[in-house]
C-alpha cells in the first residue's frame, strides 16, 4: 500500500482542483492520498467526492500555519472537526493575516522597482481560501521577471528579501489544543527542512509531544537522509507516529511529485488509530476517512 499524506490544491498555494489531485494520485500508484490544503477544508468536499471515481482513500486534512521559538512552524492536522469554532476561529485569524499583508507586500515590491497590481495577485490564486506569498511569486513569473515560484522566493519573498512582510500565526501549542478538541491528530510537517532545526531537537518534540503532538513528518524532499535517519531515531525514542510524503502542489512545487515519499502502512494505521481516539475523547463528530 503505497501512502502519501501531505498535498496541496488550489484552494491554497497548489495549482490543480481537489479533484484532480485525487486523479492524479491514482496515477501516481499512490492507494491513499491526504489533502493538507494551508489553514483551511475548503477542499474536502470535491476530494471525498472524487475518492470512489479515482479508487483512492482520502484523509481529510490541513497543514496550519503555527510559530514556535520565534519561527515559523507548519502542523499537519488529520480528521479535525471543521465546525469546531475554536478551529474556524483559528484559521479565520490565519487566512485574514495572509490576506492583510499582500498590500504592504506588493508597496514593498515597488520600492525596489516591481510595480505589481493587487488584482494580478488575486487572478493567480484563483479558487483559494486567501491570497498569500506564492500567488504574489506566481504573478511575478507571470509577468516573466522571474523563471519559477522558488526564484521569486529566493529573490524577493523569503525573509530578508525585500517582498518580505511577516504575518500572523498563533503558537503552536495553542494550535495543538485546538486540534485536539476538534479531535483532530497533529503532524509536525518537515520540521528540519526549512528553518534552524534547534529549537525541534528531541526535547523539543517531546514539549510538544506533551501537549498533543502525535507524529512528525520525516521522509520529505527537504530531508537529507542524515535527517531522516536522525529524525526516525528521535521518532522512536519519544514513539511518535513516522510519516512520510511528497508535499504536492502540481506546478507549483518541483521535485514534489505525489508519492515521492510514503508513508508506512503501519504507521497510518496507528495514526487512524490516534485519530479514532482523539475524537472519542473530544466528544466530536469527526470527518472520516474516504474509501473508494
Amino acid at each position: 500500500m503505497r501512502i502519501d499524506l501531505h498535498a496541496h490544491s488550489d484552494r491554497s498555494d497548489g495549482t490543480t482542483a481537489p479533484a484532480e489531485v485525487v486523479r492524479a494520485a491514482r496515477e501516481a500508484g499512490l492507494d491513499v492520498v491526504a489533502l493538507t490544503d494551508h489553514d483551511t477544508a475548503e477542499g474536502w468536499d470535491e476530494a471525498a467526492d472524487a475518492a470512489a471515481g479515482a479508487g483512492v482513500t482520502v484523509v481529510l486534512g490541513m497543514e496550519i500555519s503555527c510559530r514556535h521559538a520565534g519561527r515559523a512552524l507548519h502542523l499537519l492536522a488529520y480528521l479535525p472537526d471543521p465546525t469546531y469554532e475554536p478551529l474556524r476561529q483559528t484559521l479565520r485569524s490565519i487566512l485574514h493575516g495572509r490576506d492583510q499583508r499582500v498590500p504592504t507586500i506588493l508597496a514593498n515590491l515597488r520600492a525596489v522597482g516591481i510595480d505589481l497590481d493587487e488584482e494580478e495577485v488575486r487572478r493567480q490564486a484563483s479558487s483559494a481560501a486567501a491570497v498569500g506569498r506564492p500567488h504574489v511569486a506566481d504573478a511575478l513569473v507571470h509577468r516573466g521577471l522571474v523563471g519559477r515560484r522558488e526564484e521569486a522566493f529566493d529573490r524577493y519573498l523569503s525573509p530578508g528579501r525585500p517582498g518580505y512582510v511577516s504575518r500572523y500565526a498563533p503558537p503552536v501549542e495553542d494550535v495543538l489544543s485546538v486540534v485536539r478538541g476538534a479531535g483532530g491528530v497533529s503532524v509536525v510537517a518537515h520540521p528540519w527542512g526549512r528553518t534552524d532545526p534547534a529549537a525541534l531537537q528531541e526535547d523539543g518534540l517531546a514539549a510538544l509531544q506533551a501537549t498533543g503532538l502525535a507524529g512528525i513528518e520525516v521522509d520529505h524532499q527537504d530531508h537529507s537522509p542524515q535527517q531522516r535517519s536522525a529524525l526516525r531515531a528521535i521518532a522512536a525514542d519519544l514513539d511518535l507516529v513516522v510519516t512520510g510524503s511528497s508535499d504536492y502542489h502540481g506546478a507549483g512545487k518541483v521535485d514534489h511529485g505525489l508519492g515521492c515519499n510514503t508513508t508506512d502502512p503501519d504507521q497510518f494505521e496507528r495514526l487512524l488509530q490516534m485519530a479514532d481516539e482523539a475524537s472519542r475523547d473530544a466528544g466530536r463528530r469527526t470527518p472520516a476517512v474516504v474509501h473508494p
